[in-house]
């Protein structure tokens, strides 16, 4: 055991970091050997106290998401030569990891999952059973069909992983102290922390919560409530079993999808580990309204055999060596989960200079890779790739206590759960952030969950088959989208977008503010633009539409999984430069509305006896109204691209409104329409969207964003130096513009695309084009692939699809049509 050491030594830090498990411990490593002085992380017992000292050790290269990939394979590599750099040994072992497919729906995940893994450099194979066999051959072979097979993979031992990774940070100069608890933290005036522990107060610049399962405790001291909850996680190590020990090569991990487990070798033994249906998993519950108990560090909880005995019943079943193997040792621990099983990492909304790295349900595989990744943010002020649905800001006041604890049940009970595409999951819903419209549409669509909010997917007719169903292929909503597609380009639909961020900016400075943020220029009073955010690199940080309501006041609107976190990225630009604004959030209080299609304006204009004729309003302007005595702020902007108007409101008033525009459409047919509907209007129309074409892997100009890049304006707006270069140097790949031949299946984004048998490079959203009766996808190929006319292949569920690169757009905007008829052309529908 490591000697502690007795004070603290300084009374300063640049980053101090709170919690000295693998993830924290990570993040000193890797700050300090990037060359930061002063790193200071704080343990309040000893290293690897909590949850990591018990972890079953995992380390996979899999996962469905795309970034985090890159998370998991930096982790593998680092672990791989950790030993050599820090003279500690680690316990490594990389024999691979099958998981095991007993279902053909499983086989359809395993194939979409392949189409996701081509564009990665990772390695990850569709493996035949007798290939299973092979590497696996205690199986039962009757129930496998297939398996994904990443050789990389395997499992560390975390206590000794932890302490190669102090060793390293220590050598790099960072100081670790242990045990000293933080009691208080104070943030001063000036966005520094003063720390308070029992040895004294430490003034940090910056601090991190990576405090495991204690970051509630520290999120209290600061007011912040994160939805965070232990779940009790139990494994079982068997003694020695004979045919093990026979073996010539161990073992690779195994993932029994539909037994819900994982199994391993263990010495001679095997090691086992399920996750229990929501029903019948533990939380403990007690810490989060009473607090960790004092002193808890290294204990366990009492185990229980009975609530996970299905589970050991189908680990017999697919390993029947088992039945005689007896059990040596049951671990029952506590693991943090978020509501969606996946970590907060980053900086916080709100609070300057605090940062978090909490909330890991597989801490060890993250740990390398986030350290890594933190670091890079922290050092070079801005994230070095995507990762938003890691964003501790995903979650806000919405996020209560029972939320947290119904949808920790869920995630954890769905750990091996089928992962299809739009994907849905109903615990802890409706949460208190309902549009007013809720519960006047809730019966007669699926609704989908954005941030929190309810909002209509698909809405129901008679005949329909109702409800959701989930496919990796065309389901039920198939042909109810297309009739709601129909409805607004034939004749008028609408639309619930509550759920859209929304901030009102004013103050002396705002003009300058919004000038320096945003790539394209201020509109004027009485317009609106669509504008980029961009990193200091030239990336895509943020995509809003600006409109100045009022001399000097705007408004600004943004996608509902982006609220809090481009809000955070306006915040820190007023304090970092001192601009006198102020900026309200306004999101919960305000209803908006989407009206579109050709009778649009027929409609409205019942309503109101505002000139609503296209010389009078025109194209991205905004103005205040009445419709039936209803204050809106009108917008003519449509993310369909058809003739429309975005209505912000009063959310009291949602309802009235709505209701008063049913009524004045009745005569023109008018219909509700759902999110996917309007994905589709969206990408016929090439619309990009912030989190698909465009993010911050991505810069504007390959992107063909150039439109709204104004790099001519005089501000010296951020990232316009890196996008200089950027052009100059020319770009290497581009977004285009598809057509695919396919069968019952559409592109989703994030499939590979292929040209003469490699892939070079990736979709990024897709859909079926109701307009032209076959799919269409957006997606990023190399220069001199970008050509119109360029056939390529796009890769669905195993089988590769020929695709066209077309001139987009496939339909051309209301806008546009109208401006090509006045001149005497017939433009394209």
């Amino acid at each position: 055991k490591e000697a502690q050491s007795p004070s603290l030594g300084k009374d300063t830090a640049d980053t101090l970091i709170i919690g000295g498990g693998c993830v924290g411990v990570s993040l000193a490593y890797h700050l300090a050997k990037a060359g930061l002085k002063d790193v200071v992380l704080l343990e309040k017992s000893e290293l690897t106290a909590g949850s990591t000292w018990h972890a079953a050790g995992l380390t996979t290269y899999f996962h469905p998401g795309i970034n985090l990939k890159k998370i998991h394979s930096y982790s593998i590599k680092l672990y791989e030569k950790l030993e050599e750099e820090t003279g500690q040994a680690v316990g490594f072992h990389q024999p691979g990891s099958i998981r095991i497919a007993s279902t053909p729906t499983r086989v359809d995940e395993f194939k979409y999952q392949m189409t996701r893994a081509g564009w990665h450099p990772t390695e990850q194979y569709l493996i035949t059973p007798e290939k299973v066999q092979e590497l696996f051959p205690l199986l039962n072979m009757d129930m496998v069909l297939a398996g994904l097979y990443n050789p990389g993979d395997g499992h560390i031992d975390p206590y000794s992983l932890t302490m190669a990774l102090a060793a390293g940070a220590r050598k790099h100069g960072a100081q670790l102290n242990y045990p000293v608890q933080v009691t208080n933290l104070n943030c001063r005036s000036d966005g520094t922390w003063e720390v308070e522990t029992p040895r004294g107060t430490i003034r940090a610049k910056r601090i991190v919560n990576a405090a495991g399962f204690w970051a509630r405790e520290i999120g209290k001291m600061i007011g912040l409530q994160h939805p965070l909850i232990p779940v009790h996680h139990q494994y079982v190590v068997t003694s020695t079993i004979p045919e093990v020990k026979a073996l010539k090569r161990e073992l690779p991990v195994i993932r029994d999808l539909e037994g819900s487990y994982y199994l391993r070798q263990e010495r001679d033994g095997l090691l086992f580990g399920p996750y229990e249906s929501e029903e019948k998993m533990k939380l403990q519950d007690s810490w989060v309204t009473n607090g960790v108990p004092p002193g808890f560090g290294k204990e366990l909880f009492e185990s229980d055999l009975d609530r996970i005995s299905e589970h050991i019943e189908a680990a017999m079943e697919m390993v029947p060596v088992l039945r005689n193997a007896d059990i040596v040792n049951t671990i029952a621990g506590p693991i943090t989960y978020s509501p969606d099983i996946l970590p907060m990492v980053g900086p916080h909304q709100g609070v300057r200079n605090y940062w978090v790295a909490i909330g890991f349900g597989y801490g060890i595989i993250h740990a390398g890779g986030i350290g890594k990744y933190l670091s890079d943010w922290i050092l070079g002020g801005e994230p070095p790739f995507d990762l938003i649905e890691l964003d501790p800001n995903r979650y806000g006041k919405w996020t209560t206590t029972e939320y947290t604890a119904a949808k920790a049940r869920e995630s954890y009970g769905f750990n091996n759960i089928v992962g299809y595409p739009k994907e849905e999951r109903f615990a802890g819903r409706p949460t208190e952030r309902t549009s007013g419209l809720y519960d006047l549409l809730k019966s007669e669509c699926s609704m989908g969950f954005h941030a929190g909010w309810e909002q209509p997917h698909w809405f129901y007719k008679p005949g329909d088959e109702t409800g959701y169903k989930p496919s990796f292929r065309r389901t039920n909503w198939f042909d109810p989208v297309g009739r709601e597609y129909k409805q607004v380009m034939e004749k008028v639909g609408v639309i619930d977008l509550s759920p859209f961020g929304k901030f009102k900016v004013k103050g002396t400075d705002s003009l300058k503010l919004l000038d320096h943020l945003f790539a394209n220029v201020v509109p004027k009073v009485g317009s609106t633009n669509i504008s980029h955010m961009l990193t200091p690199r030239g990336k895509v940080y943020a995509e809003l539409t600006v409109s100045q309501l009022y001399p000097g006041e705007f408004m600004l609107v943004t996608g509902s999984g982006s609220e809090l976190h481009d809000l955070r990225w306006i915040e820190e630009e007023v304090t970092r430069s001192g601009y006198k604004v102020e900026i309200e959030n306004m999101t919960d209080e305000m209803g908006v509305l989407g009206v579109a299609g050709p009778y649009a304006r027929q409609i409205l204009q019942k309503l109101t006896s505002e000139d609503l004729s296209d010389g009078s309003f025109k194209f991205l302007q905004s103005r205040h109204l009445k419709l039936s005595d209803i204050s809106v702020t009108a917008i003519r902007i449509s993310y369909t691209g058809e003739l429309g108007w975005e209505l912000y409101h009063r959310k009291e008033d949602s309802v009235a409104l709505y209701s008063a525009i049913m009524e004045a459409g009745q005569k023109e047919g008018i219909d509700n329409f759902g999110t996917y509907a309007l994905n589709a209007l969206r990408l016929e129309k090439g619309f990009r969207a912030w989190g698909a074409e465009m993010n911050c892997d991505t810069n504007p100009l390959e992107a063909g964003l150039e439109y709204f890049v104004k790099l001519n304006k005089p501000a010296d707006f951020t990232g316009k130096q890196a996008l200089k270069e950027i052009k100059e140097k020319g770009l290497r790949r581009r977004l285009v513009y598809l057509t695919l031949e396919t069968d019952n299946v559409d592109p989703e984004g994030n499939e590979s695309v292929w040209h003469n048998g490699k892939v070079i490079g990736n979709t990024t959203s897709g859909c079926f084009s109701y307009s032209a009766q076959q799919s269409l996808a957006f997606a990023y190929v190399p220069t001199e692939l970008s050509k119109v006319g360029q056939k390529l292949e796009v890769e669905l569920l195993g089988k590769n699809y020929p695709a066209t690169i077309i001139q987009e757009p496939l339909v051309l905007t209301e806008p546009t049509r109208v401006r090509l008829q006045r001149k005497g052309e017939s433009p394209k529908i």
